[in-house]
């Protein structure tokens, strides 16, 4: 049984037994299609019960094509079109082309290595980020039609990927923030994500406002971080609306139901998938 909790800041997509979710911001737009996976459906089992998309967590790598062919023969995405990096909790950025298409395996695996965002303007190239506590974001410029899949742990919050991939798409596509429609999707909320003083300093080291997004415990004096709220402050510094964009406002480690938490799990455990694609008969 799936949880409604939070949903109304997200959309529900339903088909067959995947239950995914959709940001309301990208909706009306016909150029995209976009989704959030969640652990319903799929063939994982203990803790990869259900869809788990992840390559690198420790599941069977059968388990895992097996999900992911399902997830794609439910959104239309062709499978060698679905790019998804080996993430490091970095800011490295890669552009994906045309060329990166016709890569070879072993080609394709060194340019997503070590990658936490992707951006492209090719059609039908589905760009993908995993997570688990973690936080995707998702952008899509509909003037330039450009769309980028971004993973932020709190070590890429750190690293200002989100603001460091607004600034790329910028730089290599023309692109202007305020154009920019942005989904950040289900990770840890504050409530649950308790970090030692370390993690604290790296923040204030950063010379990043620790303190809009965080609050102490009036009981154990532990910092809790708001993950989702940090790097929405770095949208806005970027540029981009406040009234484009989405905040899901959902919870993977309260949510048993719904989502993978590897803090909940253990790191061996499943992951959910955040992609976006131009579709490939793009309409001015």
């Amino acid at each position: 049984m799936t949880s409604m909790t939070g949903m109304k800041t997200m959309n529900l997509l339903k088909i067959k037994e995947l239950v995914m979710l959709q940001f309301p911001v990208f909706g009306q737009d016909c150029n995209i299609s976009h989704f959030i996976t969640t652990r319903c459906g799929g063939v994982g089992t203990a803790a990869y019960q259900g869809l788990n998309t992840g390559d690198f967590c420790g599941d069977n790598p059968d388990t895992v094509r097996t999900n992911r062919r399902l997830l794609c023969q439910s959104m239309g995405i062709e499978p060698d079109r679905l790019f998804v990096p080996y993430q490091s909790h970095e800011d490295n950025i890669v552009k994906l082309t045309e060329a990166s298409l016709f890569l070879d395996n072993e080609a394709r695996q060194e340019l997503l290595h070590g990658v936490d965002a992707l951006v492209t303007d090719v059609p039908g190239v589905c760009l993908g980020v995993t997570t688990a506590d973690c936080v995707p974001v998702l952008l899509y410029d509909p003037v330039k039609k450009v769309v980028a899949a971004i993973h932020a742990g709190w070590r890429g919050t750190v690293k200002q990927i989100v603001l460091k991939t607004i600034r790329f798409m910028e730089k290599e596509y023309g692109c202007n923030p305020d154009a920019v429609l942005a989904g950040i999707g289900p990770c840890i909320g504050m409530e649950a994500f308790e970090v030692g003083e370390e993690v604290a300093d790296s923040f204030i080291g950063a010379g990043l406002p620790v303190e809009e997004f965080s609050r102490r415990n009036g009981q154990t004096g532990k910092l809790h971080l708001d993950l989702s709220k940090a790097n929405r402050l770095q949208l806005l510094q970027a540029g981009v609306s406040p009234t484009k964009i989405n905040e899901a406002g959902l919870c993977t480690f309260s949510d048993a139901n719904l989502f993978f938490s590897a803090r909940r799990l253990g790191f061996n455990s499943g992951r959910m998938l955040s992609g976006i694609q131009l579709t490939n008969t793009l309409q001015e």
